[in-house]
């Protein structure tokens, strides 16, 4: 039996998560964006409230929660500001669901328990200058030195490099074969000698989440480092990352959407044009009941690929389409948001100004939505 509705257990956490949201996120997201910089001692309270660990089991210092709960974080802090959602996002998806994952006990026990308890913060490091939706095509190299690998390179678009404390980070440990059996994953503490962040990169949304170039030159990690202890295995894992990393951005996607239509119909409840609010408009009710519906899709496609993931299936073209049909969303609702404001939607004063400037990066990472089709299609036996 299909069971589209959230039991009493995730209705509880949904409910907290939207409060926090609403007391705490939402004040401090106009700020934020526009001094582009991320309030870290709200981000603080969100890890000691455990937000950082929802899906990771306690025995390693998580909530025990599962990836539904965290999907449902997501959208409730993306509701309230995108920067904060995406800062959760990388941490909790990217970098901790892979240690979980790939790591081995030693690793789980040193990496993830910190991540998870709300002690550190982790990123994320695969793209490069000249390697982006072409993973292969990355330059990074880890050279074995006796006890320790030497990593030479630069990544681009590192989100949460700004504070974050745990780097993991891709590199080529064999050049003579091609990058897809000869990357390897890194687990890095930003301490370590070598390691320079660049300032944030200026960007059109999501200004407030820390996003910049690391370079490393020369940086010695311990050969313990090695995620998984096995060289190779780096692609695999970072499509597998990616697979997952696409849920929550999914669900970023869809707090985007609703919290921009939240602001519309709040506005156009109120806002008085030709003697009535513009809500009364049949033309308004009709595009904004098309605009929920679609919103409430995407939502489910999200749901399902979490669901699946939690239970063990096969999730990454359900994670696809989630993402695909999201983004897409999230894009033409916001932009219909600003529309329904008029020309306050165009005023910074605003939110739905922020939220459309927010939602064209999930059509981007994680995978652009162009690669997202190649994912769905491969799924077809078109050939």
């Amino acid at each position: 039996m299909i069971d589209f509705n959230l039991d009493s257990e995730h209705k509880e956490l949904q409910e907290m998560y939207r409060k926090f949201a609403e007391e705490r996120v939402k004040p401090l997201a106009h700020e934020m964006d526009e001094q582009e910089k991320m309030n870290l001692e709200m981000l603080k309270e969100m890890q000691e409230c455990g937000f950082f660990g929802i899906p990771f089991p306690e025995a390693y210092g998580g909530a025990g929660g599962d990836v539904l709960s965290y999907v449902l974080c997501m959208e409730e802090i993306s509701k309230a500001d995108a920067s904060t959602g995406v800062t959760l996002s990388v941490h909790t998806s990217l970098c901790a669901s892979t240690i979980q994952e790939f790591g081995t006990e030693e690793q789980k026990q040193k990496w993830l328990r910190p991540l998870a308890d709300g002690s550190k913060i982790g990123c994320f490091g695969l793209t490069e200058p000249n390697a982006g939706s072409d993973v292969a095509g990355a330059r990074t190299t880890a050279v074995k030195d006796g006890d320790e690998y030497v990593i030479n390179g630069e990544k681009i678009f590192t989100t949460n490099s700004g504070f974050a404390d745990t780097f993991l980070v891709f590199a080529l440990t064999d050049k003579s074969v091609p990058a897809h059996k000869g990357m390897s994953a890194f687990l890095v503490d930003r301490n370590t000698p070598g390691i320079t962040v660049t300032p944030d990169i200026p960007r059109m949304g999501i200004r407030a989440a820390s996003n910049a170039a690391v370079v490393y030159e020369d940086v010695r990690v311990p050969a313990e480092n090695l995620l998984g202890g096995v060289e190779g295995k780096g692609f695999k894992i970072a499509m597998k990352a990616l697979d997952g990393g696409r849920i929550g951005i999914a669900a970023q996607a869809v707090g985007i959407a609703q919290g921009a239509l939240n602001e519309a119909i709040k506005y156009d409840k109120e806002r008085m044009q030709f003697g009535k609010t513009i809500a009364s408009f049949q033309n308004t009710q009709f595009k904004m009941a098309d605009l929920q519906t679609k919103i409430d899709a995407a939502r489910l496609m999200t749901w399902r690929a979490a669901v699946a993931k939690d239970r063990g299936e096969a999730y990454n073209v359900y994670a696809a389409m989630a993402k695909l049909m999201a983004s897409d969303v999230a894009n033409q609702v916001t932009r219909d948001c600003v529309q329904f404001l008029g020309g306050y939607g165009f005023a910074r004063e605003y939110a739905v100004e922020r939220m459309m400037r927010d939602a064209k990066i999930t059509e981007i990472y994680e995978g652009t939505s162009e690669v997202m089709k190649m994912v769905i299609a491969g799924s077809l036996n078109l050939k």
